[in-house]
């Protein structure tokens, strides 16, 4: 069958993500014809020439739709009208397809989904990567009462349009069936690719981020951006610098960056390493001891799907999340992480010192439950061919 998928954010594991979007119109591609729209963001952010940008089986039209990390509100408003106006003309243009996917975020990816598969007459499938308009609004992004009222009309609207939803976490399918008041709702986790994992190269990683001997890697990877509570790990390595035994690195580009990059020349125990691809990024994981996946104290980021804290799980790393949602249920009662509340800078100093003290039998048991966790939970291949399975269950 012939499916359209809506991307704004389409990347290849050669960009400094996880390479899920890739992944699953991969999948697709090897049973259906696939048609792709997305915006020039992901050529403009690769770092690598590993992977084939296009696979083979994809049409992919590449709309031009500036957008920066550092654009105002206003200024990516504009840029997700623009994707949808401009993906809604092309997606009009095209032959029928049998089946539409949209993957949010933003918004408006999914309007553009629900009116063109109301124009071909086909179905189709809203993918929930954050909970939208919930984060624009916790985060001060609408503050008018009556567009907060007409977006969570819209959203709920999206939900029962759709012919089936695909949520990221447990608790953004649980939020999804509450607002849509059905239950044509699947869990597909972000996942983790063990098959990259297994050929990261450890050797790379440790020239990137040499650490002297005795030293542990306590490893940030993902966006320095606002939600992402940058300013208590920079707060908690300042109070730990005296611990020469303990090395904070950073991965990434975002809003804190230049925090960060300050914090960098200022400490001796901080590093800031550029965005790295996929592969190199799972590498880092492999080499640091210990992980962290945090965030503000905002009830949506709760229910978020970081893709960091599954990639270090596979990697074996133990993590420290600052969710109290799903993440703090996994890694707590998966016996390989633990759970700080948000922006606790006490509590984090704390819980460092007492993770990366704790005699090598305990970590080396927290490195086999995060594994186990990982490769009986997380494959990214296995919710591939599951979330393929559904789509062609609905045509």
């Amino acid at each position: 069958m012939h499916i359209l998928v809506l991307l704004q954010y389409y990347h290849t594991p050669d960009c400094p993500t996880a390479g899920r979007p890739y992944a699953l119109v991969q999948a697709l591609a090897g049973h259906h014809d696939v048609t792709v729209i997305t915006t020039q963001m992901g050529q403009e952010r690769r770092t690598a020439h590993q992977f084939e940008w296009v696979p083979s089986g994809v049409s992919l039209k590449t709309l031009q739709v500036p957008y920066r990390n550092a654009m105002t509100t206003h200024e990516r408003l504009q840029a997700y009208a623009r994707y949808a106006a401009m993906a809604g003309w092309h997606g009009l243009r095209l032959s029928r397809p049998d089946l539409i996917v949209a993957s949010s975020t933003p918004l408006s990816v999914p309007v553009v989904a629900a009116v063109l598969a109301r124009w071909h007459r086909v179905p189709w499938v809203f993918e929930v990567r954050d909970l939208w308009p919930d984060f624009l609004i916790q985060m001060g992004a609408v503050p008018s009462s009556w567009a907060q009222r007409a977006l969570y009309a819209l959203e709920q609207r999206l939900y029962r349009s759709a012919a089936h939803v695909v949520a990221l976490s447990s608790d953004m399918a649980r939020h999804v069936r509450r607002r849509a008041g059905h239950d044509r709702v699947d869990l597909n986790p972000y996942g983790t690719d063990l098959a990259l994992l297994r050929e990261a190269p450890l050797q790379e990683a440790e020239a990137r981020c040499p650490i002297e001997d005795g030293q542990r890697l306590i490893l940030y990877a993902g966006s320095l951006g606002r939600a992402n509570a940058i300013p208590a790990l920079l707060d908690a390595a300042h109070r730990l610098r005296y611990r020469s035994d303990i090395v904070w690195a950073f991965v990434g580009n975002g809003y804190h960056h230049n925090t960060v990059a300050k914090a960098a020349q200022q400490l001796p125990n901080v590093r800031l390493l550029p965005p790295q691809p996929y592969p190199q990024t799972l590498a880092l994981f492999k080499h640091a001891s210990l992980s962290i996946t945090s965030f503000i104290n905002r009830p949506v980021l709760r229910t978020n799907a970081p893709s960091k804290l599954m990639d270090s799980l596979a990697a074996g790393t133990p993590v420290i999340v600052t969710n109290p949602g799903w993440t703090q249920r996994l890694v707590t009662s998966g016996g390989c992480g633990w759970y700080v509340p948000p922006e606790d800078t006490d509590a984090l100093v704390a819980c460092v010192a007492s993770a990366l003290d704790a005699d090598p039998e305990r970590r080396a048991s927290w490195q086999r439950n995060a594994r186990h966790l990982a490769y009986t939970r997380f494959d990214r291949a296995d919710h591939m061919t599951r979330y393929r399975m559904l789509l062609e269950s609905l045509v």
